[in-house]
């Protein structure tokens, strides 16, 4: 049984959890389409791709974020605030663990890469519906408010997918 105590803790840190995974998400979908054009996926490719993106811009986060904790506190960040800021946002880079891991699979030749590429989507896909429901489970919400957000969340994903099958794939 949770206290009032430790369920705040949990709502205080929900909402970066979630943005940072729902960003994350969107950012490695992104990238599997845009890296899997022309029809030919490569899997070795596409996994720098993703890896290489995720990174590239969980570092644009960490540094504008803390930039602007720095304007905001009127002093360079110490340390710990600075390993703070990283840590709030590595959602972004754990958001491309699981479809980074397909590809390296369709790199290695265990799966082929087409089968990897689409994993690696169904992977974005199951995170959008995970960030969903652990929305709704924080916000407490009812049923219909619940679908209704799994049903957005989810909705934005297979846009991306929609884009990814209009390229070819």
């Amino acid at each position: 049984m949770s206290t009032p105590g430790s369920t705040r803790r949990q709502r205080d840190r929900s909402p970066q959890r979630i943005a940072g995974t729902v960003y994350g998400t969107i950012v490695v979908m992104g990238a599997l389409a845009a890296g899997a054009h022309g029809g030919t996926v490569r899997s070795r490719e596409l996994a720098g791709i993703v890896a290489g993106t995720a990174i590239v811009l969980w570092i644009a986060h960490v540094y504008s974020h803390s930039l602007a904790e720095t304007i905001s506190r009127g002093r360079r960040l110490d340390r710990a605030e600075l390993t703070s800021v990283a840590r709030r946002e590595i959602g972004m880079l754990l958001a491309a663990v699981a479809p980074v891991g397909a590809l390296v699979l369709g790199a290695l030749g265990i799966l082929q890469d087409s089968t990897a590429a689409w994993l690696a989507m169904g992977f974005g896909l199951a995170a959008l519906v995970a960030a969903g429901v652990m929305y709704a489970t924080v916000e407490r919400l009812g049923l219909v408010a619940s679908a209704l957000t799994i049903a957005v969340n989810l909705g934005l994903g297979l846009v991306i997918v929609g884009l990814k099958a209009g390229l070819g794939h």
